[in-house]
């Protein structure tokens, strides 16, 4: 069973509608109709919270649905896993570049375009989409906000709550132009990267998002500690951008690499993966 028949099932056994049960999820009727039609994949259940509100209203035991779709998601990426990465849609790519401190933006543009969705585009891009969702996800539940944002966007509240959950759901790879009109450009007011360190700043907007300023470090500063992992291979292991395709045998053998005392960034494990893979960096055996 997944998520559309449990729920179709319970709306007809207690004679509801779905219009009732989107005013009880606090969402539109059409969002609740692609959801019942598989239009609309059921979203990750740490990434929403209509499931505790529709196993309410639906008198299921708590946490019945949200256990269905992560059941029911895992399913899916079973089948899509192995699919090429898809480059960035262009109005996006033109975002994050609009998005880009000025004096660095032409310098950036050039990486961008000669690596397109490389690594440098894809962690850009990740970071922003981090830190535009954490704030969507404080913010979930703030009527003002959301009241606030959906005014700026000409939409209704209910129509905005449907766009943070979507936008809540998604990721770089499928990261659309109208999760860029809603979110990443009112909340972001720019970013800019030392390309020596890779060090990341990103401003928020003081309209939407009280101006805070996120700094994300790819470089190790201090000593490492005896026996402790470098800050490095702790930064790459935690970013899903940069590691999240590795295997178990591919990771123990980056953690097996040693460097008398230098001091890798996140972005050489990424690197040193990707050549990892490169079959041109491998002769193949021969037979005597």
């Amino acid at each position: 069973m997944d998520v559309p028949l449990v729920i179709r099932q319970r709306l007809e056994e207690l004679g509801l509608e779905q219009r009732d049960l989107a005013r009880a999820a606090q969402v539109t009727d059409s969002y609740i109709s692609q959801l019942l039609t598989r239009r609309k994949a059921p979203p990750a259940p740490n990434r929403t919270d209509i499931y505790g509100r529709m196993d309410k209203f639906l008198r299921l035991p708590r946490g019945e649905l949200a256990k269905l779709a992560d059941l029911q998601r895992k399913e899916e990426l079973k089948r899509e896993l192995g699919d090429p990465a898809t480059p960035l849609f262009r109005e996006v790519r033109e975002l994050v570049l609009r998005k880009c401190k000025p004096d660095k933006a032409k310098h950036i543009r050039a990486i961008f375009e000669t690596q397109p969705f490389g690594e440098l585009e894809r962690l850009v891009t990740q970071k922003l989409l981090d830190v535009a969702k954490e704030v969507a996800g404080q913010e979930l539940d703030n009527k003002y906000w959301l009241r606030m944002v959906a005014q700026l966007g000409g939409r209704s509240y209910e129509e905005m709550r449907v766009v943070v959950l979507e936008f809540l759901d998604t990721d770089i790879f499928h990261i659309s132009a109208e999760n860029c009109v809603s979110f990443l450009n009112p909340l972001i007011e720019f970013w800019d990267m030392d390309l020596a360190t890779f060090g990341l700043d990103i401003v928020l907007s003081q309209r939407v998002a009280s101006g805070l300023v996120k700094r994300f470090e790819f470089v190790e500063r201090g000593p490492e500690q005896p026996g402790v992992a470098g800050s490095g291979l702790k930064q790459f292991l935690q970013d899903a951008s940069l590691s999240g395709t590795a295997t178990e045998e591919e990771l123990a053998f980056l953690k097996r690499l040693r460097f008398n005392g230098k001091r890798p960034t996140a972005l050489y494990y990424y690197r040193e993966l990707q050549n990892l893979r490169d079959p041109l960096h491998f002769r193949t055996s021969e037979k005597a």
